[in-house]
């Protein structure tokens, strides 16, 4: 099983010190005023730039993005794949294979405020989100992959095929992902990573490195599976 794992994630509540800076209406309640509001550039930028490390704050899109882009790939599908979003704050979000996320964006953001305010979705029963107060470290000291591999364009260029046949033989690999917009990986990030790999010259965003990582992996597990079973058939 592969382990994604989107690291110093822009997704966050705003600080109830700063309300006090800017409009705190969300998309999600049609501007009603909620006591969990997801910090959104796009609605909140005299707030971002009262904050540290405002280049990558304020960007949820790019979560709801990328795991979109996880959660339907036919690898989670055949439950050859566990989600992790971590976040600049130190909170890490679990997520439920089975879970559907809303394709509306609005929607999204009412369920991650949820999220913020009860720390977990649906609050009965089996949960689909879970979130937890936990920095990048205990997370991986507890995942105990196999190797970990971080991509970043500041990393070894290597092709994505050769890297993703490395995983293939492992039987716990995880690869971490940026999920804010702009800037570099922390120090103490770049140090969790057994590699560091660029897969291209030039930034992509996040969602694309998602979906090219995944689909490489899925390519080469699905068929060795399939393979396998035809071998078992014939034989």
């Amino acid at each position: 099983m592969l382990t994604l794992i989107l690291a110093e994630s822009s997704l966050e509540t705003i600080p109830l010190r700063l309300k006090k800076y800017g409009l705190t209406k969300t998309p999600s309640k049609k501007g009603k005023k909620r006591d969990k509001v997801l910090l959104d550039a796009s609605l909140h930028d005299r707030i971002i730039q009262k904050m540290q490390s405002r280049e990558k704050r304020g960007r949820p899109d790019i979560i709801h993005l990328c795991l979109l882009a996880a959660l339907g790939t036919p690898l989670n599908k055949h439950g050859l794949l566990q989600v992790y979003v971590h976040t600049l704050q130190d909170r890490v979000i679990k997520i439920n294979p089975e879970t559907r996320l809303p394709k509306n964006y609005n929607r999204f953001i009412g369920l991650m405020e949820q999220l913020y305010t009860l720390g977990k979705v649906p609050p009965e029963g089996t949960p689909l989100l879970t979130l937890e107060k936990k920095n990048l470290e205990i997370l991986i000291s507890e995942l105990k992959p196999s190797k970990t591999i971080l991509f970043t364009e500041q990393g070894t260029y290597t092709k994505l095929k050769t890297v993703m046949q490395e995983c293939a033989k492992l039987e716990n690999p995880a690869v971490i992902i940026g999920g804010f917009p702009h800037g570099e990986f922390s120090q103490k990030t770049l140090e969790l990573a057994d590699k560091k790999i660029a897969i291209f010259p030039e930034p992509l965003d996040s969602w694309i490195v998602v979906s090219r990582v995944l689909y490489a992996y899925e390519d080469i597990v699905l068929n060795n599976t399939a393979n396998a079973e035809k071998r078992v058939n014939e034989g």
